[in-house]
């Protein structure tokens, strides 16, 4: 039982909720910030679940439905559906598990998470398809993910604001820039198999010139949500850190030395979201 636990956990990945988490919080937290005396701890707990259950399905997903591409790929020929520790069945059902507990929750949470539940999975879900028709399927995952800070604070609130929608921007335009990052390793297999990423279309040079550009916009609205929001020393402390790591990320990797990719993928922005969630949420409750 053990084992198949991690081998479904390791089947979506889910130490990279690093990336999504941390910007989820800080989307609570905004609300909370503004709209509660005391922490809710049952609402805390649900937001919890979608995260896990969006993000699980998501993943899980992908896989099940590239797992054809997955296998010719000697680079992912290692994973759970391709190498037959999980099958493709069972991916599916997990899948489905999934989807169904991440609605039922939003049901108690507030009515519009429950009515934009759908337009949620149908983002997260669908980006999986993208690779076959379009290049921009970064910026579909960056979508995916920028639900994370919206949606956390529409379960606080049950409305839209400005601010959240800022961290979203950020969420946005920072995951698709680090994720044609990490499509480099696959230009070759890609175009081998005729799927579309920015490294396809534009070459290793032009995707990691498109990616800076999407990393310097992050960045700008960085500055743009801490001017609106009026934070003060610790929110522009982690701003300035989570700014010098993208800077740092696109340093260790070039067009011809991608030795480095996974440094900069996981571990680099790892860190930043956590420590400039870290600032942020503290510039909320301790300033």
């Amino acid at each position: 039982m053990k084992a198949s636990v991690k081998n479904y956990l390791s089947l979506v990945k889910f130490s990279h909720t690093i990336f999504a988490l941390p910007f989820a919080l800080i989307g609570f937290s905004l609300a909370l910030n503004n709209n509660f005396n005391s922490f809710p701890v049952k609402l805390f707990i649900l937001i919890l679940i979608c995260m896990i259950t969006a993000r699980n399905s998501a993943m899980a997903f992908n896989r099940y439905i590239d797992k054809k591409f997955d296998a010719a790929n000697p680079r992912t020929a290692i994973r759970e559906i391709p190498s037959g520790i999980i099958k493709p069945k069972n991916a599916l059902l997990f899948v489905i598990f999934n989807a169904l507990l991440f609605i039922i929750t939003t049901w108690f949470i507030n009515p519009l998470c429950f009515y934009l539940s759908p337009v949620a999975l149908a983002v997260i879900l669908g980006y999986s398809l993208t690779k076959r028709f379009t290049a921009l399927c970064h910026i579909i995952l960056g979508l995916g993910l920028a639900l994370a800070p919206i949606g956390a604070y529409i379960a606080v609130t049950g409305k839209f604001d400005l601010i959240p929608l800022l961290f979203s921007l950020i969420v946005l335009t920072w995951v698709s820039g680090f994720d044609i990052i990490y499509a480099l390793q696959d230009e070759e297999f890609d175009r081998s198999q005729k799927l579309n990423s920015i490294p396809v279309l534009l070459g290793k040079k032009g995707a990691l010139r498109l990616s800076e550009i999407l990393h310097l916009i992050s960045f700008a609205v960085i500055l743009i949500a801490g001017w609106y929001g009026n934070f003060s020393y610790l929110f522009w402390t982690g701003a300035l850190f989570f700014g010098s790591l993208l800077v740092y990320q696109h340093s260790i990797v070039k067009p011809n030395d991608l030795s480095k990719v996974n440094l900069a993928f996981f571990t680099t922005n790892g860190i930043g979201s956590v420590v400039f969630a870290i600032c942020v949420i503290s510039d909320l409750f301790l300033l």
